[in-house]
């Protein structure tokens, strides 16, 4: 156990935010993913719950924090699933409004047996969240964070960010799926989280070595956030903050399917942060605990508890770069 580790074992709980989507994921297995005019036959169909506001709360939940949930479901079979999966990790959905137009928002994914998936969304009453700016506020005083994705609209993204931002709690973004940024958000933002694909498209380059990460991370906290890090699937991530970059290499796991391993990333990331921890301790928890979801189906069932990234192999040493 490090010293950090150690001091923050006993401290409350911290209290995390997280406005996002929830959604159904009706999830394909198959053998490979079918090209343009093919058929292909899938060996199972699953029904879990996921959308990354879903994923997200549930990852910082299972890390051991106090979640705050706010979205919308319809009123719905699978509306009613996804609370009673939320209750199930204690997770407050107080903030999770009911829809009675619109249905209950559906991910279809196939998963090849590489565990490469390939993801459609129907937004449904995620496309229609309004953000209860009161509500959110008494949520995110003294909390630890504010976690937030792209699967709602982004005016209400906007809107929450700046709730946060004037209680001065840190605002942690995932831009996915990938928009263009309004302007107005880049100053609320202190953490940002992006995968290869994302960095690239906000910065206008490509991502392809850790030597590349390091200078679209740069080059993305120059528009306002203090801490960027960028994720590169199996090969890890790289971290960038006033003190500069580091790569932190992946580890080594049969894949089974990624779908949610970004999303057990940043819940991972987002405790440590509120924790206490520095950049590089939560980077390195982030990438135990994708590790460890990508071994397991499904998006919210593969992704693991903080006891089980507790006793999960540490990656590799970090680098300066």
């Amino acid at each position: 156990m490090t010293a950090v580790t150690a001091v923050t074992a006993n401290l409350p709980p911290p209290r995390i935010a997280v406005v996002g989507s929830l959604n159904m994921d009706l999830v394909l297995q198959v053998q490979h993913a079918p090209g343009p005019g093919e058929t292909v036959l899938a060996d199972a169909l699953l029904l879990v719950p996921g959308g990354k506001g879903g994923n997200q709360a549930v990852a910082c939940a299972r890390q051991g924090a106090q979640v705050f949930l706010f979205g919308r479901v319809g009123d719905d079979g699978y509306g009613h699933t996804l609370r009673a999966g939320l209750d199930a990790d204690g997770i407050d959905h107080r903030g999770v409004q009911t829809d009675t137009e619109v249905t209950t928002g559906v991910a279809a994914i196939t998963v090849e047996t590489t565990g490469q998936n390939r993801i459609v969304v129907v937004p449904g009453a995620n496309g229609r969240f309004m953000l209860n700016a009161e509500a959110l506020r008494g949520s995110v005083q003294g909390a630890g964070g504010l976690v937030l994705q792209l699967e709602i609209p982004m005016s209400q993204v906007l809107a929450a960010a700046d709730v946060a931002h004037a209680a001065g709690c840190p605002v942690l973004l995932n831009p996915s799926p990938i928009q263009p940024l309004p302007d107005a958000l880049w100053p609320l933002v202190n953490i940002l989280v992006v995968n290869e694909v994302e960095a690239a498209a906000l910065a206008g380059q490509s991502v392809a070595t850790p030597a590349d990460a390091a200078q679209v991370a740069q080059a993305l906290r120059s528009k306002g956030p203090a801490q960027v890090v960028v994720t590169l699937g199996a090969a890890g991530a790289v971290a960038a903050d006033a003190t500069g970059c580091r790569y932190h290499p992946g580890l080594v796991v049969q894949a089974v399917d990624t779908t949610a391993a970004g999303d057990t990333f940043l819940g991972a990331l987002a405790v440590a942060l509120a924790r206490g921890e520095p950049l590089d301790a939560a980077v390195r928890d982030g990438i135990r605990a994708s590790a460890l979801c990508v071994t397991q189906p499904g998006a919210q069932p593969s992704i693991p508890a903080r006891a089980a990234v507790a006793h999960s192999p540490q990656p590799p040493a970090w680098s300066p770069l």
